[in-house]
């Protein structure tokens, strides 16, 4: 799977992500952890998500909207949203507005995480250690644990590397 899986067409977006992706390559070419793309606007680690993580057609996370997505995460209205200020709703000025606060509210109730404090630790510690919380706090020697099923799954080259 590639590591980049899209073009959005904002200057400088598909750089910044080449330059992420490539922050977390192993020896072989494969990912050792997750990269910037699979982050989505909202916060939510589309890495961890059980659509993602299934073996066959895979979601390709909310970043890239024409593979494999459900109707719901294509017309997202977070995803789509014109106030947002850079790559992630953190950079609101409404932030956080009621459409977070509820994702949030039902990530918090059914799957034990939050949008919310995902966004404020991209926005005070930036991607980078964002991403290196995450990579260990759902990567395992088991595989990726999914934040939907609490399964763990193995996908080539997402593991180790």
């Amino acid at each position: 799977m590639p590591l980049v899986t899209g073009i959005i067409r904002r200057k400088g977006f598909l750089r910044w992500n080449r330059r992420m992706a490539n922050a977390f390559r192993g020896k072989n070419g494969f990912r050792k952890g997750f990269n910037a793309w699979l982050i989505a606007p909202c916060g939510m680690n589309c890495g961890v998500c059980r659509a993602h993580l299934r073996p066959n057609n895979p979601c390709h996370g909310c970043r890239d909207a024409g593979q494999n997505k459900p109707k719901t995460r294509v017309k997202c209205a977070l995803r789509l949203c014109r106030k947002r200020r850079g790559r992630f709703c953190c950079g609101c000025p409404e932030f956080p507005c009621d459409r977070l606060r509820h994702l949030d509210n039902r990530y918090r109730t059914r799957c034990g995480m939050s949008e919310i404090e995902n966004l404020k630790l991209i926005r005070d510690k930036g991607i980078r250690k964002f991403l290196g919380m995450e990579n260990r706090k759902w990567i395992g020697k088991e595989g990726i644990l999914c934040v939907h099923d609490r399964k763990y799954y193995r996908t080539s080259g997402s593991v180790g590397g």
